[in-house]
């Protein structure tokens, strides 16, 4: 699933239409029916920014439409006019470039205010650490990993940077908050700041345990393990060797 570091890149790229009256698209029959060229058609985009793991593109007139990638969806910024092969979901066409939204499942209008019940982004310049730390704080008994992965609480953490921030910082994902002091929690929001505005502005490092499971831990050589975690299942990634505590499921 594209993170919070995708959405970035993605807003970067489009960049070069802010400003511009576009002209909207939507090919795809499941993007049609919401209505959505009709009412941006001709707006004016007067910024583009990602939060956390959506994409939140603002319309003159209070319009923000919101895009979120799920697993497979993807942003692509060409030359006005680029041929191209499929049924895109969204084309924002302007006097130079044209952005493409493929398999865009989440698209919705949602207005400035419905904007605003994300968390702070983690990759928000400078990051609101301690908004962040009084949510997390609210659910005291709730797993660090799957805390994580709220973006009500802190947005733009997914699956991947969630198993590589708790590895670089050696806390177990089944450790629970009230177990992790301020320090801790302080420095597990920094690493992930750190890695992702790095897999950003330079490029993604080397995997310590994401999809390893099975495979020697790079830094101490103990099995990576894998388990499911939270109410929705995701799967969590961690070496037992050199992330300790929490109540982890039996082997």
């Amino acid at each position: 699933m594209p993170e919070g570091d995708s959405l970035h890149r993605a807003a970067r790229q489009l960049q070069v239409l802010v400003g511009e009256r576009v002209e909207v698209e939507t090919p795809h029959p499941r993007a049609a029916v919401k209505g959505l060229a009709a009412r941006l058609d001709g707006r004016r985009l007067e910024q583009v920014a990602a939060v956390g793991k959506n994409l939140l593109l603002h319309f003159e007139g209070g319009l923000v439409l919101r895009s979120h990638l799920r697993m497979n969806g993807r942003w692509r910024v060409d030359r006005r006019g680029a041929i191209r092969a499929g049924r895109s979901w969204l084309v924002l066409r302007g006097s130079e470039h044209e952005a493409v939204l493929w398999n865009g499942a989440v698209l919705e209008l949602v207005g400035r205010r419905g904007a605003q019940r994300l968390g702070p982004d983690i990759l928000g310049e400078p990051p609101d650490f301690e908004t962040m730390l009084t949510r997390l704080r609210s659910d005291p008994r709730r797993e660090i990993g799957d805390a994580l992965l709220d973006q009500r609480l802190v947005a733009g953490i997914g699956n991947l940077w969630k198993a590589e921030t708790l590895w670089d910082v050696c806390i177990s994902p089944w450790r629970r908050l009230e177990e992790v002091d301020d320090a801790e929690l302080r420095a597990v929001l920094e690493a992930a700041h750190t890695l992702m505005r790095t897999a950003l502005d330079e490029r993604r490092p080397a995997r310590g345990v994401y999809r390893r499971a099975g495979r020697a831990c790079p830094r101490c050589g103990g099995i990576v393990r894998s388990a499911p975690q939270g109410e929705n299942a995701r799967t969590a990634y961690w070496c037992p060797g050199c992330q300790v505590g929490g109540d982890a499921p039996p082997s």
